[in-house]
Order: structure tokens, then C-alpha cells, then sequence
């Protein structure tokens, strides 16, 4: 369904992204933030999905900069690379990268993020320097971001076994986010991803509905 295009950053980034678009109308314009892992298989597979759901789908490839076409494994070793880059990236490149995947996009109509792990946490962030709602899947650097106030609606997906982020961590984001959604599901870290064992379809099915509602109410 989708087709890869070539983007350029305000802050002078070249990079990928893979574009899927619908069959009909679009009702509007999604930026797809992906994991540690890079524009994977199941990046595009989830960007695929909200197309089929009617809106122009767009995943840039954050690690571009750093390294192009990065596409990682949900092994240690994938796992390890996967956080050196992040750790190079940083906050301002990634949000920078949103941005020009957002302009992209803006013939859609109005543009929102969705974004899972550390894209879950720039997700959060899009919504707080870029006035885009958002929706983050157990983004583990969103404590991180607590003392900046969000400018756009926010919805926020977290596994109630999820090692990775503690429950004083997300009731930290919760509280700083008061008219924000909210959602804990029996499920751990990256509960969406059918290709990793944490996978958990129920969870999976119900965060999907709930986030297009979302995007539905937000985007229109």
C-alpha cells in the first residue's frame, strides 16, 4: 500500500519516510513515530492500518541522520542499537523530523501523531512545541516531559505490567495531563507490536479503537 518519499528538516535532515495513503478521501493526516527499532516491517504495518482506516499515513525515519534505513530486530541486539541511536538523535532531531513528516501531510487535512516507545514519548512532545494531538503507546522518556505543558489534545496508552515504566512515572504524567485520556491495560511493554512476545491482541484491539476514536473527534 505504501511508497517511500524523501523529506527534508528545518534544521537540515535528509531523510526516508514510508507514505501509505487511502483508497478513498482522506480524513486527515497521521504521523506514524516509530520504536527504538526504526522504520521496521511493523511501523509500516501500522501506518498501512490507519490508511485502510482513511488517513494519509506517514512514518519518517527518525534515525536517519544518524544512520540511514535503520531496521531492527525486538532482540538484545536490536534493542542495544536501537538506544545508542536514540541517544545520538535526541529530542529536537526527532521533533524535527515530525514536523517536516507533518507538512508533508497537511494537504490531508488537519495532522495528528501516534507514536510507540521512545516515539511514544515524541508523540507527547509533538503535542506540547507542535500543537498536534497525539496519541502515545507507553512512552517511557514522557516523565521527562512533565513540567511542559501540552498545547493539543493527548491520549495515553500504558501496560499495566510494563517493566519499563514505573507506576509512579505514569500517575507523574497522568497528573500533569489532567483533561488528557487515559488508559491502562492487563498487558506489558510493547503490548501493540504482534511481532514481539509482549505482544497482547486484546489490548492491541481496544487501543486501536480508542485512538481512532480519538483521531476521529481531533482530526474529523
Amino acid at each position: 500500500m505504501g511508497k517511500i518519499i524523501e523529506l527534508d528538516t528545518t534544521d537540515g535532515q535528509h531523510l526516508s519516510a514510508y507514505l501509505a495513503e487511502p483508497s478513498g478521501p482522506s480524513k486527515g493526516g497521521i504521523v506514524v513515530v516509530q520504536e527504538i527499532f526504526g522504520v521496521n516491517a511493523h511501523i509500516r504495518i501500522v501506518a498501512d492500518r490507519y490508511a485502510q482506516a482513511g488517513y494519509t499515513a506517514i512514518a519518517p525515519a527518525v534515525f536517519d541522520s544518524a544512520e540511514k534505513g535503520v531496521e531492527l530486530g525486538y532482540d538484545q541486539a536490536g534493542m542495544q542499537k536501537g538506544l545508542d541511536l536514540v541517544s545520538k538523535i535526541g529530542f529536537d532531531k526527532a521533533l524535527a523530523s515530525v514536523q517536516a513528516a507533518a507538512k508533508a501531510v497537511a494537504g490531508a487535512g488537519k495532522v495528528g501523531v501516534v507514536g510507540y516507545c521512545w516515539g511514544g514519548s515524541i508523540a507527547y512532545l509533538s503535542a506540547i512545541r507542535l500543537n498536534l494531538p497525539a496519541v502515545s503507546y507507553y512512552g517511557g522518556r514522557n516523565v521527562q516531559l512533565v513540567d511542559e505543558k501540552a498545547t493539543a489534545p493527548l491520549l495515553f496508552h500504558y501496560g499495566l505490567k510494563d517493566a519499563h515504566i514505573t507506576e509512579a512515572d505514569r500517575e507523574a504524567v497522568r497528573a500533569a495531563n489532567p483533561t488528557a485520556e487515559f488508559y491502562v491495560y492487563d498487558a506489558d511493554h510493547g503490548f501493540n507490536c504482534d511481532a514481539r512476545g509482549s505482544f497482547d491482541a486484546p489490548s492491541a484491539k481496544l487501543a486501536m479503537e480508542r485512538s481512532l476514536a480519538f483521531f476521529a473527534r481531533h482530526l474529523g
